[in-house]
């Protein structure tokens, strides 16, 4: 019977080392999702971050867009008046406005005062 206690006590020392084993291989598989969970967290809130930027670079990529029409608008204006001041009918109507030039065959009407 004595090497039934034996057998009994090396049963137990062997089970509690086991036992043992397993805490610690727990305590890590714990210790790694823990870690896991704070990694996701943190990429999620920087992925809020993220989009927030992005929204705000739409937002200030339409302005630009709209910018950017507005300016090729008013090139547009300013091609056609250099084409107009090419023209006779520019010196015409300058003449006209700050000389006070009329055509011999226009007659000028004068409001009484």
């Amino acid at each position: 019977m004595s090497k039934t206690r034996r057998q009994q006590a090396a049963g137990r020392r062997q089970g509690r080392k086991n036992n043992a084993r397993l805490r610690h291989y727990k305590r890590s598989i714990l210790m790694i999702c823990m870690v896991l969970v704070f990694l996701g967290g943190a990429l999620a809130v920087g992925s809020l971050g993220l989009q927030a930027k992005n929204n705000s670079y739409k937002v200030q990529e339409e302005e630009l867009q709209a910018q950017i029409k507005e300016e090729q608008q008013r090139s547009e204006e300013i091609d056609e008046f250099e084409e107009y001041v090419k023209t006779d009918d520019y010196i015409k109507d300058t003449a006209e406005d700050k000389l006070g030039l009329v055509d011999p065959d226009e007659i000028i009407f004068k409001p009484s005062n």
